[in-house]
């Protein structure tokens, strides 16, 4: 298969789909472009969650049981944080801690996100090519019940609880794509939307101005539902389009991509939601969207790489 296959990413339903994207798509044509709007300071130090599942899950150092964090962790120094009295709602593994530390130290020397994570992934055996969305700051906030909130104290600290009354991406009008993201941009043969969060995971990668605008110009774009039956497969993707004022259905997360979408993959139970979203000026699709094992995983991929048109 010849030329870039543009892979947009965030949460761990997009890390499993970029799983099964790597084991069949050479690592030189597949391009990953990961949500970096969660990104946020702990203890100091430049934490990027999206950016760490996907690349602990291709580096095969993922903790299987939560999909995010690492196998086999200890929290020996969070242990002793708390006894300082310091905030540690935020879970940070010991090894996990290194990630964040190295991070932080090429940053500050003057690295920009991208170079850091390319460093990074070298380090740690990744052949695949992956990019934050922006070496600019670009941050989700949400104005809820419990106050404005970054995505990571709604996430984490407040577990999803609050009401959701908007969502916004703070800074993202002045950001620009990275490099490794507008180059593909420019010229991808494909164009992969993960089964991520259309709000709080792919929502701050399509803020960016001229992403929606470019997208628009390529052919071959793919989207997969993180919905079945109404239902999100994980996370808080339904609750938060309920309380924005959508229905909780793959033809609304369908709706988000209108316009930068040709195919969008659903589940056998979803396929009544066929003519709605095929008024959109999208083919719906059914397809093996739930993704448990690894097999799954590479299923899925082998099935969306097999919509692409010459």
């Amino acid at each position: 298969m010849d030329g870039k296959i543009l892979t947009l990413a965030g949460g761990v339903g997009g890390s499993k789909l970029v799983l099964g994207l790597a084991n069949i798509i050479d690592k030189n044509n597949l391009q990953i472009i990961v949500n970096t709007g969660d990104d946020d300071l702990f203890h100091g130090l430049h934490v990027s969650p999206d950016l760490d599942t996907v690349m602990y899950t291709l580096a095969g150092l993922a903790n299987p049981e939560t999909g995010w964090g690492m196998a086999h962790e200890t929290f020996n120094l969070l242990d002793m944080l708390k006894r300082y009295q310091a905030e540690t709602w935020f879970n940070l593994g010991d090894h996990d801690l290194a990630t964040h530390i190295r991070r932080t130290q090429l940053l500050r020397e003057g690295k920009s996100l991208s170079e850091v994570t390319l460093e990074l992934c070298s380090s740690i055996g990744i052949g695949c090519q992956i990019a934050p969305m922006s070496d600019q700051k670009v941050t989700t906030v949400l104005e809820t019940s419990s106050g404005t909130l970054r995505m990571q104290e709604y996430f984490v600290k407040h577990q999803c609880q609050p009401i959701v009354n908007k969502v916004e991406y703070v800074g993202s009008e002045t950001a620009e794509p990275s490099r490794a993201f507008d180059e593909s941009l420019n010229g991808a043969m494909a164009t992969i939307f993960c089964p991520s969060n259309p709000f709080l995971s792919l929502g701050p990668i399509l803020s960016i101005p001229t992403v929606k605008h470019k997208l628009s110009n390529l052919k071959n774009r793919i989207a997969v539902s993180p919905i079945i039956g109404g239902k999100a497969i994980r996370g808080p993707a339904s609750k938060l389009m309920t309380e924005l004022g959508y229905e909780s259905s793959a033809a609304q997360v369908a709706y988000q991509y209108k316009g930068i979408c040709d195919v969008f993959i659903i589940a056998e139970e979803d396929v009544h939601l066929s003519p709605v979203i095929l008024e959109m000026g999208i083919e719906p699709l059914v397809g093996p969207i739930l993704m448990n094992t690894l097999e799954d995983k590479i299923n899925l991929a082998e099935f969306i790489v097999s919509q692409f048109n010459d």
